[in-house]
C-alpha cells in the first residue's frame, strides 16, 4: 500500500537560505506565528502557513 502523506505534504524550507528544515506540513495544516528554526543557518523565524503556502511574518523593531 502506498503512503499518501508523502503526496500531500512538503518539508518546510528556510526562508533565510532556501535548505530543508525538519518540519513538514501538509495539505491542511494551518501554521500561525510559528517559529520555524533552521538547523544550517541556525536562524528562528516567524512563518504563517495554510494551503502549503509558507509567509514571512516581519517583526516589528522594538
Amino acid at each position: 500500500m502506498e503512503n499518501h502523506i508523502s503526496k500531500i505534504s512538503r518539508w518546510v524550507l528556510c526562508p533565510a537560505c532556501g535548505s530543508k528544515t525538519r518540519d513538514r506540513i501538509r495539505a491542511d495544516t494551518i501554521l500561525k506565528n510559528y517559529p520555524l528554526y533552521c538547523p544550517k543557518c541556525k536562524k528562528e523565524t516567524l512563518i504563517d502557513a495554510k494551503n502549503l503556502q509558507i509567509s514571512v511574518i516581519k517583526e516589528p523593531d522594538a
